[in-house]
C-alpha cells in the first residue's frame, strides 16, 4: 500500500507551516507571522505507533512565480507535455540561486506528491495568485485548495469562484483553530484527490480515530494515579528526643504542599507529551488558572465541589458501600447499611470540608520521635485535583500543533471543574475515593477509577 505524500504550497505568510503543524500533529515545525520563515522544503511524516500515515512536506512560498510561468511558456510545446516543462525547469535552476524557491516547492511535487495549495481567506483574491495557480496547473498533479481564515475579514467566496478554476477540492479550513472532526474530513477529502490514496487515508483516519482514544485512557490512567498518589501521601522527619515538632511543622507542611503541586505538575507535563506537545509556555497570562497555587480559594471553588454538593455526594457515596453491608448480610440488615453508610458520608463530607491534612506524632523504635504529615483528610481534596485534570486534558486534547501561544482558558462561569460532573457519577467516584482514603486500593480500583474518568473526558 502507497503512503500519501502532500506538498504544502502557495505564497508566503499564508499558513503552510501552520497546516503541517496540524496535519502532521508535530510542535516543532517553525511557525512566524515574517515572510520567508521556511526557507527549504522540509518532510514531516505523521506517524502512529511507527508506521507513517502519510507525509506533509513544508515548502517555501512562491518568489517569482510570473517570471516562472513565462520561462515556462516560452519552453512550451504541447498541452501534454507541460509536466516536462515544469520538470525541464528544476532541472535547469535546481543548483542555481535564480528560482531556488520554485525549485524547492515543485520537486517533491514533481516527484509524485499531491498539492495542498493554502491561501488567506481573510484577504481579498488577486490576480497575482493565478500564475502560481496555473504553474501548479502545470505539473498535472492531484490538487486541492485550501482557505486559511488567518484574521477576521471573510472573503472565502470571492476564493471559492477563483479557486474552483483551478483545484479538484477546495475547503475552508482553519489550520489553528480546526477542531479533530476537521481534521478528519481534511484527510477524507484527501482521498478524493487520487483512488489509490483512498484506502490507506481510511486507515490513517482509522489509526487515528484509535489512536485519540488510546491517548484519552493513558491520561485517564495517569490522573487516575496520580489522585490515589496524592491522597495517600505522607511526609515524615525524625527529631531527637530533645526537638520541639512545633519548630519543624511549617517547613514539614511546605514540603507537603510542594510534593502535592509537584506530582500534579508531573501529570499535566506527561499529559502533554502524551499528545506530542512539547514547547508549551508556561507562563503565559491566560494559563494562569491552571497554574493557580493548588490550594488557593480561588483553585478550590472553581474546580472542586461546593459544601452542598460535597454533602450531596457524601451521603450518596456513603449509602453506596453501605450497600454492600446489607449485600454482604443478605439483606437482613434492613437497609440500615445504607442507610448508616450514607449519613457518615455526609457527616464526614460536612467535617472535613475545610480540614487539610494533620499532623502526627509517632514513636521511633530506637528512641526519639518523628513528625509525620499526612494523608489528606479534605474530602474535596480529589475532586479539585479530578476538576483542574479533566480542564487540562480538555485544553490539550482539543489543542492543534499549530498553536504557539498559552493555553486559551474560558472560564464558562466559573463552572470548569468537577461540579460538571453528574452526580450519579460523583457517588462513583466517591467509593473510589473512599477506598483511597483508607489506602485500600489496588489495581482494580485504579483501572475503575480510570474508566470513570474516561466517561468523564467523552461526556
Amino acid at each position: 500500500m502507497i503512503t500519501p505524500a502532500f506538498a504544502v504550497v502557495g505564497h508566503p505568510n499564508k499558513g503552510k507551516s501552520s497546516l503541517v503543524a496540524t496535519l502532521a500533529q508535530d510542535d516543532s515545525v517553525r511557525i512566524s507571522t515574517l515572510p520567508g520563515t521556511t526557507v527549504e522544503a522540509r518532510t514531516f511524516p505523521m506517524k502512529v505507533d511507527g508506521e507513517v500515515l502519510y507525509t506533509l512536506i513544508d515548502t517555501p512560498g512562491f518568489q517569482r512565480a510570473h517570471k516562472t510561468l513565462s520561462w515556462m511558456k516560452k519552453h512550451e510545446t504541447d498541452i501534454h507535455k507541460r509536466a516536462d516543462v515544469v520538470r525541464q525547469f528544476v532541472e535547469t535552476f535546481k543548483d542555481t540561486d535564480q528560482f531556488f524557491d520554485e525549485c524547492q516547492l515543485l520537486s517533491p511535487i514533481l516527484a509524485g506528491a499531491g498539492i495542498l495549495y493554502v491561501v488567506d481567506g481573510s484577504k481579498p483574491y488577486g490576480s497575482e495568485f493565478e500564475a502560481e495557480m496555473e504553474i501548479l496547473r502545470w505539473t498535472g498533479q492531484p490538487c486541492m485548495a485550501l482557505i486559511n481564515m488567518i484574521g477576521e475579514a471573510d472573503y472565502s467566496e470571492q476564493w471559492q469562484k477563483a479557486l474552483s478554476q483551478f483545484f479538484q477540492i477546495v475547503r475552508v479550513f482553519n489550520a489553528v483553530n480546526a477542531k479533530f472532526e476537521k481534521h478528519i474530513e481534511l484527510l477524507r477529502a484527501f482521498g478524493q484527490l487520487n483512488e489509490q490514496w483512498r484506502q490507506p487515508l481510511e486507515k490513517a483516519v482509522n489509526f487515528i480515530h484509535k489512536d485519540r482514544e488510546d491517548r484519552a485512557e493513558q491520561s485517564a490512567r495517569l490522573i487516575a494515579e496520580t489522585i490515589s498518589e496524592s491522597i495517600n501521601l505522607t511526609m515524615t522527619k525524625k527529631l531527637s528526643e530533645d526537638d520541639n515538632e512545633e519548630k519543624y511543622k511549617p517547613e514539614l507542611k511546605h514540603d507537603y504542599f510542594q510534593e502535592l503541586i509537584a506530582k500534579e505538575q508531573r501529570c499535566r507535563k506527561t499529559i502533554e507529551k502524551i499528545y506530542h506537545y512539547h514547547n508549551i509556555d508556561r507562563t503565559e497570562a491566560n494559563f494562569k488558572l491552571l497554574d493557580d497555587h493548588l490550594f488557593s480559594e480561588q483553585t478550590w471553588s472553581i474546580f472542586g465541589l461546593s459544601q452542598q454538593e460535597l454533602i450531596m455526594t457524601g451521603l450518596a457515596g456513603g449509602a453506596a458501600m453501605g450497600a454492600v453491608v446489607d449485600v454482604a448480610v443478605g439483606g437482613t440488615s434492613l437497609l440500615l447499611g445504607a442507610g448508616i453508610g450514607a449519613l457518615i458520608g455526609g457527616v464526614s463530607a460536612l467535617i472535613s470540608y475545610d480540614k487539610l491534612a494533620s499532623f502526627d506524632i509517632l514513636g521511633m523504635p530506637l528512641g526519639g520521635h518523628a513528625l509525620q504529615i499526612g494523608p489528606m483528610k479534605n474530602r474535596n481534596f480529589p475532586y479539585v485535583l479530578l476538576g483542574r485534570a479533566l480542564f487540562h486534558h480538555q485544553l490539550i486534547e482539543n489543542r492543534t500543533h499549530a498553536m504557539r501561544d498559552g493555553l486559551n482558558i474560558e472560564d464558562d462561569e466559573g463552572r470548569t471543574g468537577a461540579s460538571r460532573i453528574s452526580p450519579e457519577l460523583r457517588k462513583n467516584f466517591e467509593t473510589c475515593f473512599s477506598k483511597f482514603r483508607k489506602n485500600d486500593a489496588d489495581a482494580d480500583e485504579i483501572e475503575t477509577l480510570t474508566k470513570l474518568i474516561v466517561e468523564c473526558m467523552r461526556g
